[in-house]
């Protein structure tokens, strides 16, 4: 399938997991995908201490977009940015666009949004996802990838519209509301693609949290990314002392030993990982794509880029849509 089409089918990819499966990780992994092949793509943050900005040497994110990757001088395509919404800032531009510019300088010096948000639950997340579709019609980028809470709190992030129609009947938030629901609901607009590690509580919540979103949400689902995979185990049965005799070389005392225990342990999490990889199969149907797992401890641009060559040749591998039924 060509890369760029599946990264731009749907236009908003909001992606989800569990805390520390990795899913921001993958949200920067489909920015930078899409900006090397040529495509113009934002990246928006919900949550504090983001590690985007970080990785590509630039300042925190802020409301205003952050350029992370240029475009390409020749084609101007190509280019990547990256922005935080918080719910107040949403509030208050919501406000402010609505022609209560006064009202909205008065909730910031007189800090009542905390009031608005407590009696109008739901409210802040609407105004946020509000925001997304904004940018979504507007049409600056042709990606946009929303870095979605962690899954518990997913579920209820994308479901506020839904219960702030319950409490508000009429009036312009309902319409937001009415309007976000339209937008969730909307497979060419609109996806969610859940992350998970190949482990066991990952793999649970992640089954739960689709059938969730399936039920409550109507959302449609993307591939599942299945973040932290371990490479194949080839070698790792062979003696390390045989190996090192065979290549012309020697270990040091003690060295054998721990590289059996650490062929041991890798082996053992293979078969570990792939128990799970059926089972996820089994229990979601839906097409995996499986990012190696990188072994450090402070993920830089090299890493991302590597993950970028894992997820672009596995899209190239997926089937191509055109081609149902032919």
């Amino acid at each position: 399938m060509d890369p760029a089409q599946f990264l731009t089918a749907p236009r908003v990819t909001i992606v989800a997991g569990k805390g520390g499966v990795g899913k921001t990780t993958v949200a920067i992994t489909l920015g930078v995908a899409a900006s090397r092949v040529g495509l113009s793509a934002l990246i928006v943050e919900v949550e504090e201490a983001s590690p985007v900005g970080q990785i590509f040497g630039a300042a925190a994110l802020g409301y205003e977009p952050t350029e992370l990757i240029a475009a390409d001088p020749a084609t101007g395509r190509g280019s990547l940015h990256a922005r935080a919404l918080t719910p107040d800032d949403a509030l208050i531009e919501y406000l402010r666009d609505h022609g209560l510019k006064r009202i909205s300088n008065r909730l910031v010096n007189s800090g009542a949004i905390d009031m608005i948000a407590t009696a109008t639950p739901g409210i802040k997340d609407v105004l946020i996802l509000g925001k997304v579709k904004q940018l979504h019609k507007v049409g600056d980028y042709d990606v946009i990838i929303l870095d979605a809470p962690a899954a518990g709190h997913a579920i209820a992030f994308l479901r506020s519209a839904t219960g702030l129609l319950d409490a508000v009947r009429v009036g312009p938030i309902e319409s937001q509301a009415r309007e976000v629901i339209d937008f969730l609901s909307d497979p060419e607009r609109c996806a969610v693609m859940l992350v998970t590690l190949p482990e066991e509580t990952p793999v649970n919540e992640l089954v739960e949290t689709a059938f969730s979103l399936e039920d409550l949400v109507g959302v449609a689902l993307a591939p599942v990314v299945v973040n932290g995979c371990y490479p194949d185990d080839r070698g790792l049965d062979l003696d390390p002392e045989v190996a090192a005799h065979d290549s012309g070389t020697s270990l040091r005392p003690g060295e054998a030993e721990a590289l059996r225990i650490a062929s041991d342990f890798v082996r053992e999490r293979a078969e570990l990982q792939e128990v799970q990889l059926r089972r996820l199969d089994h229990e979601l149907p839906l097409p995996q794509i499986r990012l190696p797992f990188c072994f450090t401890a402070d993920l830089g641009r090299d890493d991302i880029e590597a993950l970028v060559d894992s997820l672009i040749a596995q899209i190239l591998d997926l089937p191509d849509p055109a081609d149902d039924g032919s």
